[in-house]
């Protein structure tokens, strides 16, 4: 029994973490995944991948996290990993207004490359450096409003909001799934239910998406 705990999940959601070079999606990825911070991130080269089962309403929920490098030289290949995102968490530092006045393009990308039902969460990263602040919270949730996205600032560092970013990007996802407005017989929805990726006697590598990297 224990040996199939690692398969006891309901869904698959795909995220992305998208945002300019140095904003911190590498170290929201680690706090999320691993609960802990790591000071002297790399800049990720093209894409890196974390996974963590949640629970929803109930649902456990396997969450599939690719985090995109942000320099405009990996834009074409981190592009391609946004077709059938479930959500997106669409990042920028605080402290640097030229990362949030980014965001227009980042959009833009995102609404342009996934779902109509994608869900964009827009965070703030670098909470905790309050001093250095050169983004209002006030300017940066009318941003959001106006975009239909939901906003959260967290910190990377301290673990604070990022659990509960993550965890509501998965509540409206869910939400979506529920009252229908999520059609999962369309392709490239981001989620994968119960019965293409669990069956009885299958392969470890036989989920539908062809990752075979993924009962990590």
């Amino acid at each position: 029994m224990a040996s199939n705990g690692q398969y006891n999940y309901s869904y698959i959601f795909k995220y992305i973490i998208i945002g300019d070079m140095g904003v911190g999606k590498s170290c929201l990825l680690h706090q999320f995944t691993e609960k802990k911070f790591m000071a002297d991130c790399p800049h990720t080269i093209g894409v890196e991948f974390g996974t963590r089962i949640i629970e929803v309403n109930g649902q456990k929920i396997k969450l599939q996290i690719w985090d995109t490098a942000g320099q405009e030289r990996f834009r074409a290949v981190t592009r391609s990993y946004y077709r059938g995102a479930a959500g997106a968490l669409m990042v920028y530092d605080i402290t640097r207004r030229s990362t949030y006045n980014h965001l227009s393009s980042w959009l833009t990308d995102a609404k342009n490359l996934t779902n109509p039902n994608t869900v964009i969460f827009l965070i703030g990263n670098k909470s905790d450096m309050e001093a250095n602040r050169d983004v209002t919270y006030e300017e940066a949730k009318a941003f959001a409003e106006e975009n239909g996205l939901t906003f959260m600032e967290c910190s990377a560092k301290t673990g604070d909001n990022v659990e509960d970013a993550f965890l509501e990007t998965a509540r409206r996802i869910y939400q979506n799934i529920q009252d229908g407005s999520l059609d999962l017989n369309q392709a490239d929805t981001g989620v994968q239910p119960k019965s293409t990726v669990q069956r009885p006697g299958a392969p470890s590598d036989a989920p539908a998406n062809g990752n075979k990297q993924c009962n990590c």
